[in-house]
């Protein structure tokens, strides 16, 4: 059949779709595979060395030890259904409503685990650096309870991301999402974990590291610069990779016309992606921030028979109360805020 049988606009509009689907089809069978497994091996390795450095090394002697050691155990669970996730996008969810309902809860476990968790630690520098009349007698009753804190905290996470694991199920053995009935329930349930689980607490971190900062910049010390650039980037890169997938996931459930729409689609997936790879981030930040985590780092690769010669002279990240008690203001910021 010839072009001018066809409406006017047609092949544009045919050509277009067919892109975009190609597109489509291309982060679905392609990048999504390769970017969950890459992230996956690289997360487990370095989450594993943190837990290592934490409990044979540094002996989890600290109420900010165990916090480190939560969100990597967080990150652990998390990365361990991503080779399910891979699956998923390369063919299709063969894996039952079960599976399907942990696979869904255990992103949202993860990511009210690693907010609440850096708003413990946060707070917990707060008080340490601005509240330093209180700090002595707020360090002696912190140790007593870090284990209780560290239940309520898993308790939250858990109750949060309750309505991933009740409403979750697959569809057609094809796909796996939630299901809300009725449909409003969705608005209700997005808003509140938005609000509860990310808003709240941001307002709480960005109101108690303004104070730590304004602390810093009246503190001496040659610390202060390296420590104001560490909580900026801890801060910066958690709403960085969180903000827009979960900005998405609110605005989906506001219009679910958006399902239909192309690029929100595309946007989407690359936001997944981009949330999802923080789980092998936090090792990062502390290999190429922490000295002390470096040392133990390389002593442990010379435990495993590995040689790597490393000079570190300087010792600029602190995780024990004992050694925040004894340094300035801004090398007690450095302590924790990795």
């Amino acid at each position: 059949m010839e072009d001018a049988d066809y409406p006017q606009g047609f092949n544009k509009i045919t050509h277009e779709q067919d892109t975009s689907d190609d597109a489509l089809s291309w982060l679905h069978t392609l990048f999504l595979p390769i970017a969950f497994s890459v992230t996956c091996v690289l997360g487990l390795i370095g989450n594993v060395l943190v837990i290592l450095v934490f409990v044979f090394y540094e002996k989890i002697k600290t109420l900010t030890d165990s916090f480190f050691v939560i969100l990597a155990i967080a990150d652990i669970l998390f990365l361990l259904t991503f080779p399910f996730l891979a699956y998923e996008s390369a063919h299709a969810w063969d894996f039952g409503d079960a599976l399907c309902k942990v696979i869904r809860g255990t992103y949202r476990v993860n990511f009210f685990t690693s907010m609440l968790t850096l708003t413990c630690i946060t707070f917990d520098r707060f008080i340490s650096i601005t509240k330093v009349t209180k700090a002595a007698k707020y360090h002696v009753s912190k140790h007593k309870c870090r284990y209780g804190m560290c239940a309520v905290l898993w308790s939250l996470a858990l109750l949060l991301a309750l309505p991933q694991f009740i409403y979750s199920k697959s569809h057609h053995q094809e796909q796996c999402f939630e299901e809300y009935n009725p449909p409003i329930m969705e608005i209700v349930v997005v808003s509140l974990q938005m609000t509860v689980g990310f808003l709240l607490p941001l307002a709480s971190m960005i109101i108690c590291y303004s104070f730590i900062l304004q602390t810093l910049v009246n503190a001496r010390g040659v610390q202060k610069k390296k420590s104001m650039k560490i909580i900026v980037a801890i801060v910066v890169v958690f709403i960085a990779t969180q903000l827009p997938y979960n900005a998405l996931v609110l605005a989906l459930a506001l219009n679910k016309e958006l399902a239909s729409n192309t690029v929100f689609k595309t946007t989407s997936i690359v936001m997944e992606v981009i949330a999802y790879v923080h789980a092998c981030l936090n090792p990062v930040l502390y290999f190429f921030v922490g000295t002390k985590f470096r040392k133990h780092f390389w002593r442990m690769l010379k435990v495993l028979g590995v040689n790597w010669r490393q000079d570190e002279t300087t010792d600029h990240l602190r995780t024990t109360d004992g050694d925040s008690r004894n340094v300035s203001a801004s090398t007690n910021i450095c302590a924790t805020s990795v």
